[in-house]
């Protein structure tokens, strides 16, 4: 099977929003983005759960595309804590 036929523009949507959370260069817009990817992440993954046939790699395509956003808050957050110490680490 070819896999640039085997793509639907359902992947595409998805897969498009995904990457812009990964290569957004302005620090103010990165959670932006990783929200928008989560949402439509989100809603695809609806759609696929209501949809016929066998769907398993998508659906495990979304499932790894969620964990690294989720891996990409986690790494942002941890860069913003360490430039900007908490109030606990003074106490």
């Amino acid at each position: 099977m070819n896999p640039a036929m085997s793509v639907s523009p359902q992947q595409t949507v998805w897969r498009r929003f995904y990457q812009a959370a990964f290569f957004e260069v302005d620090a103010n817009k990165i959670s932006g983005r990783i929200a928008e990817a989560e949402a439509v992440l989100v809603a695809r993954a609806r759609e696929l759960f209501n949809a016929p046939g066998d769907n398993i790699e998508e659906e495990q395509a979304l499932d790894d595309a969620m964990y690294a956003l989720h891996a990409l808050r986690s790494s942002l957050k941890c860069r913003s804590n360490a430039k900007n110490p908490s109030q606990d680490q003074a106490a």
